[in-house]
């Protein structure tokens, strides 16, 4: 704010000023009058909060150069070339992983409560990062542990959390001298998972640098289970197994002692339901977590018809459970209708979606994919033969009709269709939540009720 340029200031950590010559706010330039309003991206905060975890002592040099140079070039950060932009963003992923060792490779000992005293368990645990990244990582360890009191000491300050408080101290941390019983069992794991014949020693180094050993019970197997890994491989060779195990027979025994489930009657929903398990006629069902087929009486008057299963409904197995679920079903208890009384199924019947870091986004099946699943939605209206088909949305208007008109178009009245049966359209409940205007939002859902109404009457 004073406009001094970067090399014109040197930096230093306070205990290097103490010692030399004394920090005194008198001495700092003041900003101008009055001051310049300053501002960065969010990018940059995040940037530089990580930057300052770092050890190396130029890092505070290296930021006000970027946010002096930011004043005046704002989009600096998007130059990966740049040599201050490419040395912060180097910084902070050494800090990020080092955040990730830390997480990864803290070991808990457990400090036993004094005789006759009860309360919450109580553990030690001691680490040295390479960067001071202890209150950063902090908040992961108050999550993952919460229900535990515990306290992490390293050499570049602390952490601790009561079950109310988490507090953070800079100080560095003499190491305790714990041990316990867990020591055998961090051991003992290691070495029954240990597979001499997939070792891969730079790879392991990689993921578990041998810096990090001393600090792990189990690291003491490791320069031994890789001396002699080479000889495990034969030795398991030899002993492969040629004939299956003793019990292996008994248990074959035993599973032909269970009784089988019968098969369900050919020609029945049951046994299409069944068939449809194992459905692959388009690639939808690669990334679905199984078949959501329709439920619901098999002589049902009326056949509800969606577009496709949702993240709920794929994980459930159920069509129409979800948050679209939910409106549906307040606008049949509005309108009278017992959902019991409908079949209710899917134009398509696995969930077609995007992958989006941890959320599945819900992605539209193309025609090609609704009529290769119409041949499922055939032998429902075959099977169930309903007199009213309700279809809620456009796709679920083609897979019924091969019909592409608007909704607008058809919605709200009675269609008649082959062999007396009636088709009634209105809209997908997943169309209802996405609309963002409020008042519009209110005026469609009571709209969507006013359709359920008329479903109503019609039945």
């Amino acid at each position: 704010m004073a406009g001094i340029t970067p090399e014109f200031i040197e930096w230093r950590t306070m205990d290097d000023a103490d010692g030399l010559f004394g920090f005194d706010d008198n001495r700092l330039p003041q900003p101008a009058n009055p001051p310049p309003k300053i501002s960065v991206q969010p990018s940059f905060i995040r940037l530089a909060e990580a930057v300052l975890c770092h050890s190396d002592p130029t890092r505070f040099a290296l930021l006000y150069r970027l946010l002096f140079r930011l004043f005046h070039s704002h989009g600096l950060l998007n130059m990966a070339t740049d040599r201050d932009v490419a040395a912060a963003r180097q910084l902070a992923k050494s800090v990020g992983r080092d955040y990730h060792k830390m997480t990864a490779f803290v070991r808990f000992k457990e400090i036993p409560l004094a005789e006759g005293k009860v309360g919450r368990r109580r553990f030690v645990a001691w680490f040295e990062p390479d960067h001071f990244i202890v209150a950063r990582v902090a908040p992961f360890f108050q999550r993952r542990f919460t229900d535990m009191d515990w306290l992490i000491a390293t050499p570049k300050g602390s952490a601790s959390w009561d079950g109310d408080e988490l507090k953070v101290n800079d100080d560095p941390a003499p190491r305790p001298d714990l041990r316990d019983e867990i020591d055998d069992l961090w051991r003992t794991y290691y070495a029954s998972i240990f597979n001499p014949a997939r070792l891969k020693v730079k790879m392991m180094m990689a993921e578990m640098p041998k810096k990090y050993w001393k600090n792990l019970p189990e690291a003491e197997l490791i320069p031994g289970m890789i001396a002699k890994a080479e000889a495990d491989v034969l030795e398991m060779a030899v002993k492969q197994a040629s004939e299956p195990l003793p019990f292996h027979h008994r248990i074959q025994e035993a599973a032909a002692r269970v009784p089988t489930q019968p098969l369900p009657a050919v020609g029945t929903l049951a046994a299409v339901s069944e068939a449809a398990r194992s459905c692959t006629r388009c690639d939808i069902h690669c990334l679905a977590t199984q078949t959501v087929f329709g439920e619901g009486p098999a002589n049902a008057d009326v056949m509800v018809v969606g577009e496709q299963p949702g993240d709920h409904e794929d994980l459930a197995g159920r069509p129409f459970v979800g948050p679209a679920g939910t409106l549906f079903d307040e606008a049949l208890k509005l309108a009278g209708i017992e959902r019991d009384r409908l079949y209710v199924t899917n134009a398509v019947k696995h969930f077609k979606y995007q992958p989006r870091g941890k959320r599945r986004i819900h992605q539209k099946p193309n025609m090609g994919e609704v009529r290769q699943c119409r041949w499922w939605l055939r032998q429902e209206l075959e099977l169930v033969k309903p007199k009213l088909i309700i279809a809620m949305g456009a796709t679920a208007l083609f897979a019924l009709t091969d019909m592409r008109q608007k909704l607008a178009d058809v919605r709200s009245e009675p269609i008649a269709m082959e062999e007396g049966k009636t088709l009634f359209v209105t809209v997908h409940p997943s169309y209802l939540l996405r609309i963002v205007d409020e008042d519009l939002k209110e005026k469609e859902i009571a709209r969507f009720r006013e359709d359920f109404a008329s479903v109503k009457r019609l039945m």
